[in-house]
């Protein structure tokens, strides 16, 4: 397979620093897949053309990451992170994906180039700290956001903990939950806890099952039903994807159907995607296989899925985004060197994953700490990927891809 790179009008430099990170903590080896390394040729991507990177929002005293973005009917972008204390200003030698302090926050543009300076809280969890806001308008206006949280617990409240419960960074998981706003995220409602899925083990804090979760995007389907694909603990170390829905914006939850399960490979991260034709697509990330990204589908519109089955490359997580010409713009972190950000361009089914180009956005990632991209429509022609990144491994920032895509 071709892999297609686009040369920025700079000289890129990197520095190459070991580190495997997965957010929900599993990370595996699976002697089942044998992938190979992949290599990189220098061509022209016909058709794409890379126009700048981009800086939204960096300051070193915090992590900021996990991005997600909108185009709000004026067309005001609006953009949600994840930021917290960068530990280093306290001392501490490392700072992780879980923080007392972690919070969303977010920030607007009305070109994609020019941003806000200080990030407006979206919300502050009131027994933790957040993680990975995700972001979905829907046609009436309205904006979801998903999160999940982590509960730091004294050591005389851990020996009390019903059990099994999932245990990350010193902090307990708190399971998901989301917001909604009716004023283009001015406001946002008071938090919804989707129900319990009933592969989830695991027990919160407070001594409930823990309520359904994931990090990646969520889907109005034609219909308006919101479809949402959680990821779920069945078992110690294991994680599957199951489907929601909801048929009134959110405000209630309904189990559809598993989408990944496994007994060696973990599934979680999962963005979901309907197609012109009403297929229902997950892109899945996965743990314990080689970093493939993998592809589920269903044709009876999320009642039942095929056998996922790998698309033949690594990168987590992905996202996907239907151009104007109805093609699927897919985009992931690659979290091996040359670290950095990567794109496909899909027919509008998705059939032909297997042998699109891929698209290398950039490769001068400091660490393998960068990702989690989504990409929003600027114009007919424009495309911006945001994501978080880092250089020299320094401090993560939340960045930007801005691309031109024709046909």
């Amino acid at each position: 397979m071709k892999k297609l790179r686009l040369i920025p009008a700079f000289a890129i430099c990197f520095l190459v620093v070991s580190l495997v990170n997965n957010t929900f903590g599993i990370i595996g080896k699976n002697n089942r897949a044998n992938f190979p390394d992949q290599h990189f040729v220098k061509d022209n991507v016909p058709g794409v053309q890379k126009i700048r990177d981009i800086i939204i929002y960096e300051d070193p005293e915090y992590y900021s990451s996990f991005p997600s973005i909108v185009k709000r009917p004026n067309g005001e972008l609006f953009l949600a992170f994840r930021r917290a204390p960068n530990r280093k200003v306290f001392g501490e030698r490392n700072t992780s994906h879980v923080d007392p302090n972690s919070y969303l926050v977010s920030l607007r543009s009305k070109d994609g180039e020019n941003w806000t300076k200080n990030p407006e809280l979206i919300y502050a969890h009131p027994f933790g700290g957040s993680q990975d806001p995700c972001l979905l308008q829907l046609r009436d206006g309205t904006i979801l956001c998903t999160s999940y949280g982590w509960a730091f617990v004294r050591p005389d409240g851990m020996e009390n903990l019903k059990k099994p419960y999932f245990l990350a960074g010193g902090a307990v998981f708190l399971g998901g939950y989301l917001l909604r706003s009716k004023d283009g995220g001015r406001q946002w409602g008071q938090a919804i806890y989707p129900p319990h899925i009933e592969p989830e083990i695991n027990i919160n804090p407070m001594g409930q099952p823990v309520p359904a979760y994931n990090r990646g995007a969520l889907y109005e389907g034609m219909s308006g039903r919101i479809f949402w694909a959680v990821a779920a603990s069945h078992a110690p170390g294991k994680t599957s994807v199951h489907l929601i829905n909801s048929d009134d914006k959110g405000l209630t939850w309904n189990y559809s159907a598993p989408v990944a399960v496994d007994d060696k490979i973990s599934f979680n991260e999962t963005s979901v995607y309907e197609t012109p034709k009403g297929d229902i697509l997950a892109f899945l990330r996965t743990a314990g296989y080689e970093d493939q990204a993998c592809i589920a589908r269903s044709t009876d519109g999320g009642k039942t899925f095929g056998k996922w089955e790998s698309m033949g490359f690594k990168g987590h997580p992905l996202n996907a985004l239907r151009l104007p010409d109805k093609r699927v713009l897919i985009t992931y972190g690659y979290r091996h060197k040359p670290f950095g950000i990567r794109a496909r361009i899909l027919n509008e089914e998705c059939t032909d994953y297997a042998t699109a180009p891929e698209i290398i956005l950039r490769e001068d990632g400091g660490s393998g700490d960068i990702g989690y991209t989504w990409p929003v429509q600027l114009d007919k022609n424009r495309v911006l990927v945001v994501y978080y990144f880092n250089t020299y491994n320094s401090t993560k920032y939340i960045a930007g891809t801005i691309l031109k895509i024709s046909k």
